[in-house]
């Protein structure tokens, strides 16, 4: 009875399709997207039953070399394929063809373990990479290829990578220097700066206020050109302080997540305390997205909403009921289409709409605040519908976006930019630098507010109107922090980020830091996977998982404050933090 209840018993005339094809038929055609948020709840990945996951026939899979079938060696991890690629043996008479393979084989496994990603299994889906991991694939396959006279470009390759790894990467890159090639790198991490052989400082600040070379030379140089912000922290003259003090954890006034086995995480108990700054960090790998992504966010946000994405397993979560909402604010975009922007996704756009509405020209022609927005077919221009770019379709190529012969990327029609506020039409105002636009209209309390988070969280320099898919994912994720900040919101608020810190400065970084602080001072709570020492140093309370990441990692290695994790000779975390706490 209960198959046919889910499966059904037919599709016929007069036939009961069942729960499932209802819910999927409902799925693949609804455009509301709360329903859809609603359905994806029932939804999940289930392994396949006939290859149990191993995607092959199964003739494919009962070849084995060394007792192990394809699959079998590729769902290794990179660290324990090495081992096992070390100590295989073939028969005298295959070794003419062999041997070449796994020489091919063992080099190629080696450069992925010299990058930093040996916690990584063979089969895993590139879709599920960070950007740090897929460059640092994409750079190991570089180091193989024993190329010379190359140019390697690289953006930001530390970005998911513990300290512990730097040196690593580093040398990993090193190497490639030496094999006579270039090598380019757009970075933030104090390390590899430190390593370069010459360091070219962009600014003095950002957007329409940067592009100028303030510094360039050998690190020694730049650290002693008071011009360069850069250099001023390099020298030690500025600096992200610690906190003056710590708030107190409290045992009765957390969250406790118990028996949690997500991917590696080896049956953790783990303890998050309420009204403070807390950091899940760990070297690469070591379950800290699990912990926390996968596991704590699902389960909360099912106790809290009554749906939502199945967590991975855990016994039990207490303390649940002590906090009104979560918020996840990850890297992902703030939109998919050349229309969405900062504006659009703060709601400022919204206001701004209503003042030009509210102007007499626009009184007089009737506009109301709809005439001005780009989606709306009365005001926005026809030709490109809107975006201020058209789409060409590339077919195998990536489509490629061209600025609107018609209304020249403005959005609008000639009508609605003839409506002036201040000497500026609405497309003007979209092309202002947000901390332009703060002034601008700075006699609009809701419109202040909201820019005034933007700035803050150091979005200044982005114009109101630019476009979604140009933003980077830490700017994607600063917008959508500096959007609940300027909510109202009611003190008992989860927030989780996870590295925020993607693609800061170090100014930038003291900058974030004061916005969370000012969360938490507001008595509400900060969760925020980092491996920034800056931010780690700086958190009321710390969770370092590991040891390792991969099949290594999973365990609790220590939970406290930052001065007690630095006292654990097991923590990688800690070894770090104890220069910057002066042990």
């Amino acid at each position: 009875m209960e198959g046919v209840l889910l499966r059904g018993t037919g599709r016929g005339k007069g036939e009961f399709p069942g729960v499932l094809n209802l819910l999927e038929k409902e799925f693949a055609t609804t455009l509301r997207p709360a329903r859809l948020t609603r359905l994806a709840g029932f939804r999940g990945e289930v392994i396949c039953p006939e290859c149990h996951g191993a995607r092959l026939k199964p003739e494919a899979r009962s070849v084995r070399i060394g007792g192990l079938a394809i699959h079998e060696l590729s769902a290794l991890p990179v660290s324990r394929a090495i081992e096992f690629m070390a100590g295989l043996k073939v028969a005298p008479a295959d070794e003419p063809i062999a041997e070449p393979l796994l020489t091919e084989i063992r080099n190629r496994l080696q450069f992925l373990a010299r990058v930093g990603v040996e916690y990584l299994s063979l089969s895993r889906p590139a879709d599920s990479l960070s950007g740090g991991e897929l460059q640092r694939v994409r750079l190991a396959t570089g180091i193989g290829s024993g190329l010379v006279g190359v140019c390697y470009v690289l953006d930001e390759p530390s970005i998911g990578l513990h300290p512990r790894d730097n040196d690593r990467l580093i040398g990993a890159l090193c190497e490639l220097r030496d094999q006579g090639n270039s090598v380019l790198v757009v970075e933030h991490d104090e390390a590899m700066m430190r390593a370069c052989d010459h360091l070219i400082d962009m600014g003095p600040g950002a957007g329409e206020h940067g592009g100028r070379i303030m510094a360039e030379g050998t690190p020694d140089d730049v650290s002693h050109n008071p011009a360069s912000i850069t250099g001023r922290y390099l020298s030690g003259e500025l600096t992200i302080p610690l906190p003056a003090a710590r708030r107190k954890a409290s045992k009765t006034r957390s969250i406790v997540l118990s028996g949690a086995t997500t991917n590696n995480l080896a049956d953790i108990e783990v303890l998050f305390p309420l009204g403070t700054l807390t950091c899940v960090t760990g070297v690469s790998g070591s379950g800290k997205s699990s912990l926390v992504n996968e596991t704590l966010a699902r389960a909360l946000t099912r106790r809290l909403l009554g749906v939502g994405a199945k967590p991975g397993p855990h016994r039990s979560l207490r303390g649940a009921s002590q906090i009104d909402k979560l918020i996840e604010i990850d890297q992902s975009p703030i939109g998919r289409s050349p229309r969405s922007n900062p504006a659009t996704y703060t709601g400022v756009f919204d206001e701004i709409r209503k003042v030009f509405a509210g102007t007499r020209e626009a009184r007089q022609r009737g506009f109301g605040a709809g005439r001005f927005s780009f989606n709306v077919k009365r005001g926005r221009c026809e030709v490109c519908q809107g975006q201020g770019q058209q789409r060409i379709d590339m077919h195998f190529l990536p489509d490629l976006y061209v600025t609107c012969p018609e209304c020249q990327g403005k959005r609008f029609n000639r009508q609605t930019l003839e409506i002036p506020y201040k000497g500026l039409s609405i497309a003007d105002v979209l092309d202002l630098r947000i901390d332009e636009a703060q002034i601008f209209f700075e006699n609009f309390p809701v419109i202040a507010r909201l820019l005034s988070s933007l700035v803050k969280v150091g979005m200044g320099y982005v114009t109101l109107g630019q476009s979604s898919i140009t933003l980077s994912g830490g700017e994607a994720q600063r917008i959508k922090l500096a959007t609940e900040l300027a909510r109202v919101e009611t003190g008992n608020t989860l927030y989780i980020l996870d590295e925020p810190t993607t693609g800061l400065h170090f100014d930038d970084v003291r900058k974030l830091l004061e916005v969370l602080q000012r969360l938490v001072d507001r008595g509400n709570t900060v969760l925020v996977i980092e491996h920034n020492l800056d931010v780690i140093k700086s958190a009321d309370w710390l969770i370092d998982l590991g040891p390792e990441g991969g099949e290594a990692g999973g365990h609790l290695v220590a939970a406290g404050t930052p001065e007690e994790v630095a006292e654990v000779e097991a923590s990688h975390t800690g070894r770090f933090l104890r220069p910057l706490l002066g042990k």
